[in-house]
């Protein structure tokens, strides 16, 4: 092994090191679970306002994508703006992209484009959901 073999491998060998004392800071997050009423909602201006294609955080809204909208109490558990969710019974994540009216508590809003048959269908159900919430930095040094 000459010199230039044997300082790759120690190079190597820091990375290395280096990526297992990082593990914490590499994944900062974790996947909580709650119970919730879930519902759905339309981009239909008599279901939310005239505008029905911006969300209360300013985003737009397109047939299509996953999005749901929550409740205003949900927000303070770390469902904010931009968070992953997932939902027991459907496929694939969803992103928090609305909130919504403050009379509304422990409860999200499935975002179905303009179908509303679909929409219908869902109707009004509890589900486990579970979120993306990043980890307290304080908490990972006191472990």
């Amino acid at each position: 092994m000459n010199f230039s073999q044997a300082f790759q491998i120690v190079i190597v060998l820091a990375f290395l090191a280096l990526l297992g004392c990082k593990k914490e800071e590499l994944n900062p997050y974790e996947w909580k679970t709650i119970e919730v009423t879930a519902t759905a909602y339309n981009s239909l201006a008599y279901q939310t306002n005239s505008n029905p294609h911006i969300t209360a955080f300013g985003d737009s809204l397109k047939p299509g994508l996953k999005y749901i909208a929550v409740s205003r109490d949900l927000l303070k558990k770390g469902l904010e703006h931009n968070t992953l969710v997932k939902v027991d019974g459907l496929e694939g994540t969803y992103l928090v992209k609305d909130k919504m009216n403050r009379r509304f508590r422990n409860k999200i809003d499935l975002y179905m484009g303009t179908d509303v048959k679909a929409a219908r269908k869902w109707g009004r159900r509890k589900v486990n959901i579970s979120y993306r919430v990043e980890i307290n930095k304080d908490s990972i040094k006191n472990k």
